[in-house]
């Protein structure tokens, strides 16, 4: 994705699927790999999410860089495997020109660098992540608000299983929001009660407070790329899975003031005629307010554009 200007923002999708890869028929029009989307902002290159869409990614900045040291930033949003499994495959780390710096939260009880390297150890994969030979450097985030050189970052905890984080890039022509994992906190399912021994009073304190926190988090965002792997009905089968519906993509999108939704992490079992009919009931949705809000589901291969 070559930047045709360098006064836009430019941001690519290479993978919009959750859980797992699903190629075939019914899902040529979005796509089947798993999460993946690429941003060129200010002069860098920021990866969000190591899916199996990064391998088509690799490929493209081989081909456009050709001889040239390619120098980018991977932020991983968790370490499940649908966001992950995607990088031993990355052909730039296969070059010693190649500068990759992977930025993330250690997992539940595992640190990043570790999960990591134990996916590519044996007997799960033939080559080692330290024999990589491209410069790759893996840290551990410490804070929730950093810099990749003028773009600045700001993370934040999602309700979803284990250590899942959104993120939302300050680019010097709007926001972009990533949180590819996240349940509502609507339903008071949070999956810290139990362990904390809340009360359900509590539970529902905390639950507010929470939304209230992501509202503000998403404050006038110019673009949100958001868990809405569920329809409504399928939502309530699943509770405590740690993924979103419909309804609650679209509430949380109004009550924030966001400009553009992109539907995101498509469930595997929904087909392309599946995901046609949450658009559109996504924005019916939004249409009984009077608030603005530009609604698209997430396809493989499509372009957006700030500023």
């Amino acid at each position: 994705m070559a930047e045709k200007s360098e006064s836009s923002i430019r941001l690519k999708l290479w993978g919009v699927r959750g859980s797992i890869p699903v190629p075939g028929a019914t899902t040529v029009r979005y796509g089947g790999n798993t999460t993946c989307v690429e941003v060129r902002a200010d002069g860098e290159i920021i990866v969000l999410d190591a899916g199996s869409g990064i391998r088509e990614l690799g490929v493209a900045l081989g081909n456009e860089f050709g001889s040239r040291p390619i120098n980018l930033t991977l932020l991983i949003s968790h370490v499940h495997w649908d966001h992950i499994q995607g990088f031993p495959f990355f052909g730039p780390s296969y070059h010693d020109k190649n500068q990759i710096q992977i930025f993330g939260y250690d997992g539940a009880g595992s640190s990043l660098r570790d999960i990591l390297k134990e996916q590519m150890a044996t007997p799960f994969f033939p080559v080692a992540l330290y024999d990589l030979p491209g410069k790759i450097k893996i840290e551990k985030l410490e804070s929730m608000d950093f810099k990749i050189g003028k773009v600045q970052v700001r993370s934040r905890y999602m309700n979803h299983p284990g250590v899942c984080v959104g993120y939302r890039l300050f680019t010097s022509k709007g926001s972009i929001a990533f949180l590819p994992d996240h349940e509502t906190y609507d339903a008071f399912k949070l999956h810290s009660a139990n362990s904390l021994s809340l009360s359900p009073e509590q539970t529902q304190k905390r639950a507010q407070e929470e939304r209230a926190g992501l509202v503000k988090f998403l404050q006038d965002v110019d673009l949100l790329i958001l868990d809405t792997q569920y329809t409504d009905e399928e939502y309530r089968n699943h509770m405590g899975w740690g993924h979103g519906s419909i309804s609650s993509a679209v509430s949380l999108s109004l009550d924030a003031g966001v400009r553009k939704l992109i539907l995101f992490h498509h469930d595997p079992a929904h087909d392309d005629k599946m995901i046609d009919e949450m658009v559109q009931t996504a924005r019916k949705l939004a249409s009984k307010s009077e608030r603005p809000l530009e609604i698209e589901a997430a396809r493989e291969g499509a372009e957006m554009t700030l500023g």
